[in-house]
């Protein structure tokens, strides 16, 4: 079994709360943060 994984962590703007998460697609999934795809993401609630 293979698994073509990314771990990444990424931070709000003042740097005071962290995110980790795993993805098979980290461009793409830059993005949902980016663009808030889900409305009760983290990256929503913490910009």
């Amino acid at each position: 079994m293979s698994f073509d994984g990314t771990v990444y962590i990424t931070t709000n703007f003042n740097n005071t709360t962290l995110y980790t998460g795993v993805t098979s697609d980290l461009q793409i999934r830059m993005y949902e943060h980016v663009h808030h795809k889900y409305l009760t993401s983290f990256s929503k609630r913490y910009n």
